[in-house]
């Protein structure tokens, strides 16, 4: 049966360059970003590298992959997430991830899961949840 747990992410770094015609719209761009996560996953200075569509200037969708090096509820270990997510006018994004199969190591050998957030402009940290099982 799956856990849940929760906690918190920072952004500890964010470096954005657009993809193409910057004119050009929609806009593609590429994000790599640095994260730190606190609560149910204990993760200092991820990893993570998105692709952007701009649909406008404050809309769109992203998809990315993020590798956490860390614990989950206590399970020391490496695993990697697919990112997939949308923001809108009312500056929140909304994200759904997940495990990429076989990518736990160590003592997250065998890790499956899915978990989601919303991030609100303006907001420092952003909360989460996480489902998983290690079957």
């Amino acid at each position: 049966m799956p856990t849940q747990i929760t906690g918190h992410f920072t952004f500890a770094d964010w470096q954005e360059r657009t993809v193409g015609r910057s004119e050009a719209s929609p806009k593609l761009a590429h994000a790599s970003v640095r994260n730190s996560f606190s609560g149910g996953v204990e993760a200092a200075d991820t990893t993570c590298e998105y692709s952007i569509v701009y649909v406008t200037e404050k809309t769109g969708t992203f998809a990315g992959m993020q590798v956490l090096t860390g614990t989950v509820d206590g399970r020391k270990g490496t695993f990697a997430v697919e990112e997939r997510g949308r923001f809108v006018d009312d500056g929140s994004v909304h994200c759904a991830f997940e495990v990429v199969p076989g990518s736990g190591t160590d003592e997250l050998t065998g890790l499956t899961g899915t978990g989601a957030y919303t991030a609100r402009h303006g907001e420092p940290t952003v909360p989460y949840t996480f489902e998983y099982d290690l079957g």
